[in-house]
């Protein structure tokens, strides 16, 4: 098992759990976590207890990407989080959530979430607004493209 840890963008701690990797990448891991909080209906889905996330984190991109199915594996859709390259660890992963997210349904179907945020936020670095804008444009031509793990 390892941890992972979501920073705000100013490096606050805003979420701590434990994952169980699954393969070290080149430049990332893929860790598995299972929702264990109360179900959360965001809108476009509802995250229910026992729901597994096959999670991808890079330290190279500016993304992660959670593959979400339920407890017995049919396929929710895929939560992005826009956030700046992941500091991997033999212990953990620690990354900076940058506000930006992007939801595709099972069916393909893409939002991309908090733009209203992203926009108003007056602490984000020059750095992390670029760095957060050239995250969107990829994941959405990996998405156009349907390259794994879409």
């Amino acid at each position: 098992m390892i941890t992972v840890v979501k920073l705000d963008p100013q490096g606050k701690e805003m979420l701590r759990y434990p994952a169980r990797l699954l393969t070290r990448l080149e430049k990332g891991v893929v860790l598995e976590a299972r929702w264990e909080l109360p179900a959360r209906d965001v809108g476009y889905t509802v995250f229910e207890p026992g729901d597994l996330f096959t999670e991808f984190f890079y330290a190279d991109r500016w993304f992660n990407i959670f593959a979400i199915s339920t407890a017995d594996g049919t396929r929710k859709g895929w939560y992005c989080n826009i956030a700046a390259p992941a500091l991997i660890s033999e212990a953990g992963v620690e990354q900076v959530d940058l506000l930006l997210d992007v939801w595709v349904s099972s069916d393909g179907q893409l939002l991309i979430l908090d733009e209203d945020e992203f926009a108003a936020n007056t602490t984000l670095t020059d750095v992390q607004r670029h760095g957060a804008s050239q995250g969107l444009q990829e994941l959405l031509a990996l998405i156009e493209a349907r390259c794994e793990p879409f």
